[in-house]
C-alpha cells in the first residue's frame, strides 16, 4: 500500500531512532518494560565492552524488570526544587542526633576498640568519624535497604536524568560479580548504595577493603570490613590527621559578616560551600571574638571556614579541610554537620 514502509524497514527505523535518543542520552522512549528490556540489550553491549563475564550477563539481565518505584523516588528528591529556601538545622540535627542513635554508637565504639585503634594508626581516621558514618548510613549495619542492585540501576539509566552515572554503576555492579560477591548480596538503597557503607559499586570496587583478614572485602555482614573500608575512603579522600572537623562556637553579637564573605566557587556542590566564610586560621577567629563552646582550641595555624547553619546568634561552627572529606562522602551540610557532631557524642 501507498505510504506505508515495509515491516522490516519500519521495524529498522524504529531501531535507529532508539538508538539516537540513547546516544543523546535523553530519557529511553516510553518508559515501560518494553522500552526497559530493550535499553538491557544496550547495557548488556556497554557491559561487555567494559569486560563484564558472559556467565554474569547472562545470569543477571534476564532477571531484570522496570522498578517504578525507583523511578518515582528518583523524581522526589529535594533537588527538584532549586530556589526552595534552605531550612534550619536545628531540626534535622535532633532527628538525627537522637539519644538512640548516640547510645548505640557508643556501644559499638566501645566493642571494636581494638579493631578501630588499629585501622585509626593505618589510615589517620579518626575512630569516632569510622562509627559515625556507619550509624548514619545504615544504624550500624541494622538498616541497609532491600532493593535489588542490578534492577534498580539499570531502572535509573533507563529513566534517564543521569543515564550515564548509573549506567557505569551498573556495569560495577556486575563487575563486582566477576570479583565473587554473590548476587544475593547486591542489595542495597534505591539509588545503588549497599553494604554498611553504603558505597555506590564503583566505590566498593576501589576502596571496599579486607578488615578481618578472610580474603573478602564484606561490607554487607563484617563489622571490620565495613570499619576499614570507612577508614580508607577517607583516607583516601585526604582526610589529615591530627585536626577535628571542625568545632562548635558562639559568635559575638558584634561580628561584622560583611569581610568575610567566600569569594571561591566550587566545581561542585555550589551552594553547599556557597554557606561558608572567607577561611581564616584558627588564631585569626580568635582574635575576632569568635569562642569554642564545647572544647579547647586546635593548633593556631589550623585554617578553618564559618558557617552559621540557623543564623546569626545561634550556635555556629568552625570547619576545618576535614570538614571537606566529610562532604566528599556525602555533599550535605547539615549531613556533614551531623556526623561530626554524632562523632563527638560516642566518643565522650
Amino acid at each position: 500500500m501507498l505510504g506505508i514502509k515495509p515491516l522490516g524497514r519500519r521495524i529498522r527505523i524504529a531501531a535507529i531512532a532508539i538508538a539516537v535518543c540513547f546516544a543523546l542520552g535523553g530519557p529511553a522512549v516510553a518508559q515501560d518494560e518494553s522500552g526497559f528490556q530493550t535499553y538491557l540489550l544496550q547495557l548488556r553491549a556497554q557491559a561487555e565492552a567494559k569486560g563484564v563475564s558472559r556467565a554474569t550477563l547472562d545470569a543477571v539481565i534476564p532477571t531484570l524488570t522496570l522498578n517504578q518505584r525507583v523511578i518515582d523516588l528518583d523524581r522526589q528528591q529535594p533537588g527538584a526544587n532549586p530556589n526552595a529556601p534552605i531550612p534550619d538545622f536545628a531540626p534535622y540535627k535532633a532527628q538525627h542526633l537522637e539519644p538512640a542513635l548516640i547510645s548505640s554508637g557508643r556501644a559499638a565504639y566501645l566493642s571494636a576498640r581494638s579493631r578501630l585503634q588499629r585501622i585509626e594508626q593505618e589510615t589517620g581516621v579518626p575512630e569516632s568519624i569510622m562509627v559515625a558514618i556507619w550509624g548514619h548510613e545504615t544504624s550500624y549495619g541494622r538498616v541497609m535497604g532491600g532493593f535489588d542492585l542490578p534492577r534498580a540501576l539499570a531502572t535509573l539509566a533507563y529513566e534517564g536524568r543521569r543515564r550515564s552515572l548509573f549506567a557505569d554503576e551498573f556495569i560495577a555492579s556486575l563487575q563486582m560479580m566477576d570479583r565473587g560477591v554473590a548476587r544475593s548480596q547486591l542489595t542495597g538503597s534505591w539509588a545503588g548504595a549497599t553494604g554498611g557503607p553504603q558505597f555506590l559499586p564503583s566505590v566498593y570496587l576501589r576502596l571496599a577493603r579486607d578488615g578481618d583478614g578472610d580474603g573478602r572485602a564484606d561490607i554487607w555482614s563484617s563489622q571490620a570490613d565495613t570499619l576499614a573500608s570507612i577508614g580508607n575512603y577517607f583516607a583516601n579522600a585526604g582526610w589529615r590527621a591530627g585536626q577535628p572537623w571542625g568545632l562548635a562556637v558562639s559568635v559575638p553579637p558584634t561580628f561584622d559578616r560583611s569581610q568575610l564573605a567566600n569569594r571561591l566557587i566550587s566545581p561542585r556542590c555550589l551552594k553547599v560551600f556557597a554557606r561558608h566564610s572567607a577561611w581564616k586560621t584558627m588564631a585569626e577567629w580568635r582574635t575576632l571574638g569568635i569562642a569554642p563552646m564545647s572544647r579547647g582550641w586546635p593548633d593556631d595555624r589550623v585554617l578553618a571556614t564559618l558557617i552559621e547553619p540557623d543564623g546569626p546568634g545561634k550556635t555556629a561552627y568552625l570547619l576545618t579541610g576535614n570538614y571537606r572529606v566529610i562532604l566528599d562522602y556525602n555533599c550535605s551540610n547539615f549531613y556533614a554537620l551531623s556526623v561530626g557532631l554524632l562523632a563527638d557524642a560516642v566518643e565522650q
